[in-house]
């Protein structure tokens, strides 16, 4: 496997990769840089707000949700007309959103975190038509926000504790009981980041510092890593016609280097993604 540049324009902190099912369009965010770009095929287009957006889902084919700091948005794609649906955190000038992803039922979790890194400033939200609950508490980066294809099973981390938790989903896709450690790389000195489960239940976990996703099976063994030319691979997605292409964002923050900030791309001919779900709001 050989992974390629899928875009070439510099990201400060690229995250939040979402492939867009119906409009077959990569979106992502450069969350220092206030940008939410995109690219198909040989046409790049890109957005700047007037504070930090991070994540987003689908909502049809010409709406996103995004997260920025003070909230989630309704955002026109054909005209870049923004309308809030809900405040998250606006109140507080300490935090900002960061990793989001919607759930199979329809809902929307994001994730948030101090601007500084301020321990323990975040927590992680979700959206269910129209309304706002507080999940977890005393996050200092909320990360890996994925869920299993079954609907019942959720993954979320503190990349700052590098343990990868997951939590049972009940019908309506609300956690119930306690969650548990999935997989715990501490021991290895890794850093998880964002992360993303393919169709058959395996989560691919974005690696900060080591150039590397990597892919754990349902039961946390370690089953391989995709290697990319960027450092701070920040955030996988899977996408393409055939939803094989593992995409990764990174981050040029604190680098210097001719590979990084860019966002990349791996064919992957044996492995397949789960489409992306739609925010029903």
């Amino acid at each position: 496997m050989t992974s390629a540049v899928f875009d070439e324009r510099v990201c400060e902190l690229g995250e939040g990769p979402l492939w867009h099912p119906t409009r077959q369009q990569l979106f992502w965010f450069d969350i220092l840089g206030r940008r939410l770009l995109t690219r198909k095929g040989d046409e790049a287009q890109e957005w700047v707000f007037d504070e930090y957006v991070s994540a987003a889902g689908w909502v049809d084919d010409n709406t996103l949700m995004m997260a920025s700091e003070s909230g989630l948005y309704r955002l026109n794609l054909i005209n870049g007309a923004r309308k809030k649906l809900a405040d998250i955190e606006a109140d507080n000038p300490v935090t900002r959103s960061n990793d989001g992803r919607a759930d199979p039922q329809g809902g929307f979790w994001i994730g948030t975190m101090g601007i500084d890194g301020e321990p323990q400033a975040g927590a992680i939200y979700r959206y269910y038509k129209g309304e706002v609950r507080k999940l977890f508490g005393d996050i200092t980066v909320s990360n890996s926000i994925c869920f299993a294809p079954s609907g019942d099973l959720a993954y979320f981390c503190d990349t700052r504790a590098n343990k990868i938790m997951k939590v049972a989903l009940d019908s309506l896709g609300w956690p119930v009981g306690t969650p548990d450690v999935f997989i715990d790389v501490s021991a290895e000195g890794l850093n998880a980041d964002g992360s993303v489960v393919d169709a058959e239940g395996n989560l691919w976990n974005a690696q900060w510092g080591v150039n590397r996703v990597a892919c754990y099976a349902p039961d946390g063994t370690f089953l391989r890593a995709v290697s990319f030319a960027g450092e701070q691979t920040s955030c996988p997605a899977f996408g393409g016609a055939d939803l094989r292409s593992l995409f990764v964002t990174t981050a040029a923050v604190g680098l210097d280097g001719p590979n990084e900030g860019k966002t990349y791309v791996c064919e992957m001919s044996d492995v397949k993604g789960q489409a992306e779900h739609q925010v029903i709001l």
